[in-house]
């Protein structure tokens, strides 16, 4: 018998990647204090992120989810935030004209704080502290006062991520995201990159094509399309006092929403079916992300699935393949089969950062652009083959010129990575980088687009 669900059930589940808070009073004050601050999100809103997902999961749409590894607040800035917004506005633009279809654009922003970690301890010179988790739970320096978790640091995350989504908003709905912009996008250091210069070409394609729609009536005053533009934020659910505490009812329907983020995912740490994140996320009717590593077995991804989406609702589950290059090909297929066996309504997502992380020679976390790529590759070939949906992307990266994965048109080397390392927890892809995949994927999308017209032709025929 399925337990009775409230906001606060999870606290009687077996946790992973939970901080020892040493101040259990100051912990509760937090909580009661965010209780009552207003949510970060609506309801409405992330129900319409669901009926996006819903025709992502149908094959008639494309999710582009992407942005910082763990947002921190040392580099909080305005700059920072438009920046990324930007570079998404540039790949979702290019992801369309490869794929002719809606592109769901999901930021990994305005509450993306908590990371999970390998260990729990950190050990440096003889001297042994609690692992960094986030800028929401400690701070990155080695010492005590710092590396002890803080509770107030949730209010400074709250802060930040309604600071954050208040511009986005703005970006989205103020005229930034109007298409005649598509040029004014492609600035700085991109512009100047072989991926900019591919999107400059498109760009112009698209003004032209622009100009003829204005000369039959269709303007950015006319058209809220042309000047308006959906914008999602998403995190991992892993700070569960955090999520609980921005978790509320909503009034037009009674269903409980948590108000944190549009959209929230359990990571491959946490993703045990009796563990205490999936037991909170099973409640909540945001649409929710599940990681799919390496090492989940088809039996128990059906049980989760059954525990996070029952009804089988399209835009409610969205599986994050998270396998590394070298495994995708061999360890995506059993779940493809049995999620298609079982006839679950998901959106299958590949994340090809995670899974290809590597150190370098010279110390620093890494990842290589080619192996990002050749699971990007593996992942749409899969589905190819097992006649699925690659419904979407889920990146790492920046707007900023940073030097963090190796590779790409840029050609970064291991020798230039501390040129501009400037990642809290893992490596990002930049601006240039995320470009050059976005390009990668919508030839994907289009080969397949070009092929099932095809096919459809001489069937008709």
């Amino acid at each position: 018998m399925v337990t009775k669900w409230r906001p606060e059930t999870w606290r009687g589940m077996p946790i992973k990647q939970v901080p020892d808070y040493p101040d259990t009073a100051a912990l509760s004050s937090v909580e009661t204090t965010l209780r009552n601050f207003p949510p970060l999100v609506f309801a409405g809103e992330a129900r319409r992120l669901k009926a996006g997902l819903g025709a992502v999961a149908e094959g008639n749409a494309f999710l582009l989810q992407g942005g910082d590894c763990a947002e921190s607040f040392a580099e909080f800035h305005p700059n920072n935030i438009r920046d990324t917004f930007r570079v998404l506005l540039q790949m979702a633009v290019v992801l369309t004209y490869g794929a002719a279809c809606p592109v769901v654009k999901v930021s990994r922003m305005a509450g993306q704080f908590a990371k999970p970690r390998t260990a729990d301890a950190e050990t440096q010179n003889g001297v042994t502290l609690p692992a960094y988790r986030g800028d929401i739970v400690n701070g990155m320096d080695f010492d005590p006062a710092s590396r002890t978790p803080d509770p107030q640091r949730m209010l400074r995350a709250y802060s930040q991520a309604a600071a954050t989504l208040n511009l986005l908003r703005a970006f989205a709905q103020g005229g930034y995201a109007d298409l005649h912009r598509v040029h004014s996008w492609n600035q700085g250091f991109v512009a100047s990159s072989p991926a900019g210069a591919r999107y400059q070409e498109m760009a112009d394609r698209l003004s032209e094509t622009l100009d003829f729609m204005a000369a039959v009536g269709l303007t950015s005053e006319t058209t809220p399309q042309i000047r308006e533009t959906d914008f999602y934020t998403s995190h991992e659910a892993l700070l569960l006092p955090y999520e609980e505490a921005l978790t509320r009812i909503d009034s037009t329907s009674g269903d409980w929403y948590d108000c944190s983020a549009h959209m929230l995912w359990v990571g491959d740490r946490t993703r045990q079916p009796d563990g205490a994140h999936v037991e909170f996320v099973r409640g909540v009717k945001n649409p929710i992300g599940l990681k799919c590593g390496p090492t989940l077995e088809p039996g128990e991804l059906l049980r989760l699935i059954e525990t996070l989406n029952p009804e089988n609702e399209p835009g409610r589950l969205t599986l994050i393949a998270r396998m590394g290059a070298d495994k995708v090909e061999a360890k995506l297929p059993p779940l493809i089969r049995a999620v298609a066996r079982e006839g679950r309504k998901v959106v299958w997502c590949c994340d090809p950062m995670h899974g290809n992380t590597i150190i370098s020679s010279i110390g620093y976390k890494t990842r290589q652009v080619d192996r990002i790529l050749a699971e990007v590759r593996g992942f749409f070939a899969v589905h190819e083959a097992e006649g699925s949906y690659a419904g979407g992307v889920h990146f790492e990266m920046t707007g900023q010129d940073v030097t963090e994965c190796i590779g790409g048109a840029q050609a970064i080397t291991e020798s230039s990575l501390s040129d501009r390392y400037h990642t809290h927890c893992d490596p990002r892809l930049n601006a240039s980088q995320a470009l050059e995949l976005a390009f990668l994927i919508a030839e994907a999308l289009k080969k397949k687009r070009t092929g099932e017209v095809s096919r459809r032709a001489v069937a008709a025929f």
